[in-house]
C-alpha cells in the first residue's frame, strides 16, 4: 500500500513538472540554481556570505544592473535586441555628473535629464527597429557607439561629485531591521542598502506585475513567440516592439542614473561590459533569445547569480579577470543548455 502511495505521489510530480510552463520551468531552475551556489558558499568558504551584508552589497552593488537587465529581457522576450544600455547609463552619468559639478545644477533636474537621454534612445531606437523594421541589432550597435563617443565629448576626464544635495543623496541608507551583525568591538551594526536597490526591487514588482496580469505584457509575450500568430490575435506587432525598447530606453535611463548614484562620478569608462552582464543575466534567468519566454523575478535572480558567483571566485582567492571571464562562460553555456533541452522539450510537446 505504502508503494502504491509513493508510485503514485512520484506520478503526480512528475505529471506537475511536464505540465509546468517553460517560463515557470526556467524560473524555478534559476532560483534553484542560486541558492545553491549561495548556500555552497556560505558552507565551504563561510566568512562574508555568512553575513546578511554580504547579501546586500551585492544588491547594492548590481542595483543598476538589475534595472537594466529588467530593461533587455522585455526586448529579449519580444525577439529583440538591445547592445546600447551600456553605453546609456555611461552617457547618463557623464551628462548628469557635469550638469551637478560645472553648472551648479540641482538633483531633481539632473533626474529629469537621466530619463529624458533615456526616453531619447529608447523613442529613436524603437521607431528604427518596430516601425522601419532594421535589425535591432545594428541599430542598438550604433546606439552604443553613439552614447560611447556622446560620453567623451561631454567630458573627458574621469571626476568625482562633489555636489552637496547630490552627495546627501548617495550616502543616504535604508537599514534592514533585524538583519545586522556584530563586528570585532562587540558592537551592533545593521544592515543595509542603498536608495537604488529600493528603487530597482520597485521596478522589478511593476515589470512583474505588468507580464504577468496586464494586456500589454501578453501581447510581449505573444510577438515573441508567433508574430504571425500575433497579427492573427489582432495584437499591434509595431507598437508592441516600440514600446519594447521605449521602456528598455527609459530603464535604461533610470539604470544610468542608479549607476550614477552608487559611483557617484563621471567618467567615459563607466559601465563598461554592463550591456554583455545584462544579456547574460536575462539568459541565466530564463530569457530565450529566440523570444517569447521570460521572467523578469527570473532576470532578478540571473544578476544575483552573476554577482555571486564573481564572489566565490574572488574570494577563492582567483583574483584575475580571466578566471571571472571563464566562469561566466560556463554559466551561460550550462543555461542554454538547458534552454535547449526546454525547447526540445517543447517541440515533442
Amino acid at each position: 500500500m505504502a508503494a502504491e502511495k509513493k508510485a503514485a505521489g512520484t506520478v503526480k510530480l512528475g505529471t506537475r513538472f511536464k505540465n509546468m510552463s517553460d517560463t515557470n520551468l526556467l524560473l524555478t531552475i534559476t532560483i534553484v540554481v542560486f541558492f545553491l551556489m549561495y548556500i555552497g558558499a556560505m558552507i565551504f568558504q563561510g566568512g562574508g556570505f555568512l553575513k546578511p551584508q554580504t547579501f546586500f552589497n551585492i544588491l547594492n552593488a548590481n542595483a543598476a544592473l538589475i534595472i537594466t537587465s529588467c530593461g533587455l529581457s522585455l526586448v529579449m522576450i519580444t525577439g529583440s535586441i538591445d547592445i546600447s544600455v551600456g553605453g546609456v547609463v555611461a552617457l547618463v552619468s557623464m551628462c548628469c555628473a557635469v550638469y551637478l559639478d560645472y553648472m551648479g545644477g540641482n538633483v531633481f533636474v539632473s533626474l529629469l535629464i537621466a530619463l529624458g537621454i533615456g526616453l531619447a534612445f529608447g523613442l529613436i531606437q524603437g521607431f528604427l527597429i518596430a516601425y522601419l523594421d532594421i535589425q535591432p541589432f545594428i541599430v542598438t550597435l550604433a546606439g552604443m557607439f553613439f552614447a560611447r563617443g556622446m560620453t567623451t565629448i561631454v567630458h573627458t576626464n574621469p571626476f568625482n561629485v562633489e555636489n552637496e544635495a547630490f552627495v546627501a543623496l548617495k550616502n543616504t541608507r535604508v537599514n534592514v531591521p533585524g538583519m545586522g551583525s556584530v563586528n570585532k568591538l562587540g558592537n551592533y551594526v545593521p544592515a543595509y542598502v542603498e536608495i537604488g536597490v529600493v528603487v530597482a526591487l520597485i521596478i522589478v514588482i511593476i515589470l512583474f506585475v505588468v507580464l504577468r496580469w496586464t494586456k500589454l505584457g501578453r501581447s510581449f509575450y505573444a510577438v515573441g513567440g508567433n508574430k504571425q500568430s500575433a497579427l492573427m490575435l489582432g495584437i499591434n506587432v509595431k507598437r508592441t516592439k516600440f514600446l519594447s525598447h521605449l521602456i528598455c530606453g527609459i530603464l535604461a535611463g533610470i539604470g544610468g542614473y542608479v549607476y550614477f548614484l552608487h559611483v557617484g562620478s563621471g567618467a567615459a569608462s563607466h559601465a563598461s561590459g554592463m550591456e554583455m552582464n545584462a544579456i547574460a543575466s536575462s539568459i541565466i534567468g530564463g530569457t530565450m533569445l529566440t523570444g517569447g519566454v521570460g521572467n523578469i523575478i527570473g532576470t532578478f535572480f540571473g544578476v544575483l547569480s552573476l554577482s555571486t558567483i564573481q564572489n566565490i571566485v574572488s574570494s577563492a582567492g582567483l583574483d584575475q579577470a580571466w578566471w571571472t571571464g571563464i566562469t561566466i562562460a560556463a554559466m551561460l553555456c550550462l543555461f542554454l543548455v538547458i534552454q535547449s533541452v526546454v525547447m526540445a522539450r517543447k517541440k515533442k510537446a
